[in-house]
């Protein structure tokens, strides 16, 4: 069995070695300062004086190489520049895996986030992509794991690591990122924003199908079945992110794969009053409201906003929550017909009957209904065509930055953007759970 026969040998022949040398260091119990990698330069110059001594005495022994190797895993994990100069410049092995974790000194120096070190293993040569061997987790998706982690990240990224290489399941380190992030003791934003910055791709997909959009929508779902506090948390990192993703072209209103599992768009839609600033940002940035591999025949937005105001009304028990739930409806319908002037209605739509129906909210249902078929009727005015034909033209989202930039008198600007005039109300900004529903 490899494993024990490394883990013996460390113990019964190459162990004394490394502990003599990590003694040397002042890394022994009771001398371990809150920053070994921070030290007087005086002290380190004495250190590195008795490292060589020690080397030096021990450099015939059998298990040198082995002992020396295993010792720059040790200073890698503490970021101990100064020792690693000199086991590498006596000949530690870079590639020496520890028995136990079978990281490699990189590996380390990324989980414990030492830069300095990082970039002092890949300049003696470390291979920058890669992968240990229980995992195939290369250093740059240990990296992205952590918010911790971004200095190292960073440094990757400038030494020339793939930011879209993929593990055995084909996984990228953005997908890293996302798969590790849960939205309340992990937010990985700024790792994710790093990515997208560097060329991360945003179709990227797992042999699985996993991607970055998959992981969002997997996330949205969480915060439906969380308690309040918690869904509230979730949404500012799933809003957070889909900004950033959004910005970089990924197309929220597309299946997430041939079974037709449901897209972004349409999840936020299907619980809008839910998911309210997570549809709004969606409409905002010009999202389509049917399938956009599919077309209306997979699903249609005005269909799933309906079907939703319909199944909320008739659960709500409060005039004033149900009159809320007709404003955030048509608020998202008014917002659509910035970027779709024209909404093309589907030909049918099963609403209840005033009168007929046992439904409270039968008569403000279909009045907003008609509202929409009345506005619907009406040919959309040249300057909202040409709105939708600029904004279109200037994506992807967000806007306000390019539209800045057009030559054109600060009123049109603040036309082309009347997304700068919203407010939510009070209690509209968060994601709310189910078991909230008044």
């Amino acid at each position: 069995m490899p494993f024990l026969h490394g883990f013996r040998r460390i113990i019964y022949e190459y162990q004394p070695l490394v502990d003599a040398i990590m003694c040397v260091v002042a890394l022994e119990e009771g001398h371990r300062s809150h920053d070994d990698s921070v030290r007087d330069p005086e002290e380190e110059s004495g250190l590195c004086r008795s490292l060589v001594e020690l080397l030096e005495r021990e450099s015939q022994s059998e298990v040198f190489v082995e002992g020396i190797s295993y010792a720059l895993f040790k200073v890698a994990e503490r970021g101990l520049v100064f020792a690693a100069e000199i086991l590498l410049r006596y000949g530690a092995d870079l590639n020496f895996e520890d028995p136990v974790s079978y990281y490699n000194p990189l590996h380390i120096a990324v989980l414990r986030n030492r830069p300095n070190m990082v970039k002092q293993l890949v300049g003696h040569g470390a291979d920058i992509e890669k992968r240990d061997r229980i995992h195939e987790s290369s250093p740059l998706d240990l990296a992205s794991e952590e918010s911790e982690r971004l200095p190292c990240l960073i440094t990757l990224l400038d030494l020339g690591a793939d930011v879209n290489a993929k593990d055995k399941h084909g996984k990228t380190p953005l997908l890293h990122a996302l798969a590790s992030s849960d939205g309340l003791t992990v937010h990985n934003t700024e790792n994710i924003q790093l990515l997208l910055q560097r060329g991360g791709d945003v179709n990227a997909a797992t042999v699985d199908g996993e991607t970055v959009e998959s992981s969002l929508v997997f996330l949205v779902k969480e915060a439906l079945e969380a308690n309040v506090e918690d869904a509230a948390e979730i949404g500012k990192f799933c809003l957070k992110t889909a900004q950033l993703l959004l910005a970089h072209g990924v197309d929220p209103s597309c299946c997430l794969n041939e079974d037709g599992e449901p897209s972004l768009t349409q999840t936020s839609l299907e619980h809008f009053d839910l998911l309210f600033p997570l549809a709004v940002l969606l409409i905002q940035s010009g999202a389509s409201l049917v399938c956009s591999y599919h077309g209306d025949s997979c699903w249609s937005g005005y269909n799933l906003l309906f079907q939703r105001l319909q199944t909320a009304l008739q659960q709500c028990s409060d005039q004033s929550h149900a009159s809320e739930l007709l404003e955030q409806a048509e608020v998202l319908l008014n917002l659509a017909r910035v970027n779709i002037p024209k909404l093309h209605l589907p030909p049918r739509l099963e609403l209840p009957v005033p009168g007929q129906d046992p439904f409270p909210y039968a008569q403000a249902l279909v009045d907003l209904h008609n509202r929409v078929i009345e506005h619907e009727a009406c040919p959309p005015p040249l300057r909202c065509l040409c709105r939708a034909f600029i904004r279109n033209q200037l994506q992807p989202w967000p806007l306000e930055d390019k539209v800045k930039a057009l030559p054109l008198p600060d009123r049109l600007k603040d036309f082309l953007l009347p997304e700068q005039s919203y407010t939510p109300k009070p209690g509209w900004d968060c994601f709310k759970p189910q078991q909230s529903q008044r």
